[in-house]
This record gives C-alpha cells, sequence and structure tokens, in this order.
C-alpha cells in the first residue's frame, strides 16, 4: 500500500515522516526523487521548479509512505494532509528562516486549503484523511496516521476551516 503524506510547508511532514519510519514503516521522501525532473532555480521564491508531470509519470510505487508537499499528486492508496493553523505555521516558518515574501505564500496557501484542494483533484475523498497538527505532538500525529492506513480510523477532510485567517491579514 502507497500512502502519501502531504501537507503545507511547516505543518509537520518531516517531523511525523521521521517518527513512522522510526517505528518501522518505510518512507521515501520525495526530496529524494526529484533531482531528475527540476527544471529551474526560483531564487525569487527559493525552491526548485519540478517538472510534475514528469516526475509522476516516472515515480516507481512503493509499499509504504511517501513524504513530502507534492506526494498528493501521487497515484496513492491512501492520503494523509497535514495542517496547521495559519497563525502557528507562520511561528514555525519564521523559526526556519523563512523569508517573509515566502512565509506569507505558504500561510496564504494554508488558509486557502491549496494542498488539500490538490489532493481532491488527484484522488476520492473516501481515501483522504486531514489532520490538524497545530496542538498534537508528534507522536500523536504519527498515531493517527497508523490508524488511518490500518483502517481503524475513518477518512475525513474538509472540516478545517481556516478562512477567518483571511479575513484578519494573516
Amino acid at each position: 500500500m502507497m500512502v502519501g503524506l502531504t501537507g503545507t510547508p511547516g505543518t509537520g511532514k518531516s517531523s511525523v515522516a521521521a517518527e513512522l519510519e522510526r517505528r518501522g514503516h518505510r518512507v521515501v521522501h520525495l526530496v529524494d526523487t526529484v533531482q531528475p525532473y527540476i527544471l529551474e532555480e526560483d531564487r525569487a521564491r527559493q525552491t526548485m521548479v519540478v517538472d510534475t508531470d514528469r516526475w509522476v509519470a516516472g515515480f516507481e510505487p512503493v509499499d509504504g509512505i511517501i513524504e513530502g508537499h507534492l506526494a498528493h499528486l501521487i497515484p496513492c492508496d491512501l492520503v494523509v494532509v497535514l495542517r496547521c493553523r495559519p497563525d502557528v505555521l507562520r511561528r514555525r516558518l519564521e523559526v526556519r528562516g523563512y523569508p517573509g515574501a515566502k512565509i506569507a505564500e505558504n500561510v496564504e496557501a494554508e488558509a486557502l486549503d491549496l494542498i488539500l484542494i490538490e489532493t481532491l483533484d488527484e484522488h476520492p475523498a473516501e481515501h483522504v484523511l486531514e489532520v490538524d497538527t497545530t496542538d498534537l505532538s508528534i507522536e500523536d500525529c504519527a498515531g493517527l496516521v497508523e490508524r488511518f492506513i490500518s483502517g481503524e480510523l475513518p477518512p475525513s477532510c474538509g472540516s478545517i476551516d481556516w478562512t477567518d485567517y483571511l479575513e484578519t491579514g494573516l
């Protein structure tokens, strides 16, 4: 079974993936797979531009967890979308030293449900779990992912609403 673990930068993907790996799950980090598909570096946004169509077409399926903010583009059996309240996400990205424009772009993407919308464009809702990581420990988040994979936790998405943060200026 291939499970995507996705979300806006700063929502906890890498930390949850590390915990799942520690618990014995196979984890593939997408950052390790995109190098051949990088078209250019967008210096202004401090990111790489990836040919996602070629990358998805060339991705070799694995039995395990695929971690990365593009994981929802891969044809996974299940997808977990990690979310974080925009004000908390902003603080997390500031701690990482992201420039202001990149922080604003990611906080706005989170407030607008961008990753969830993209996920639901690629996967049926009954294969998606949305997790609010704002106040959960990494261990608790990993436990929810495990329960979803095992079928103990039903799919659930669309209940997190950050639109109030758009009105307050993020």
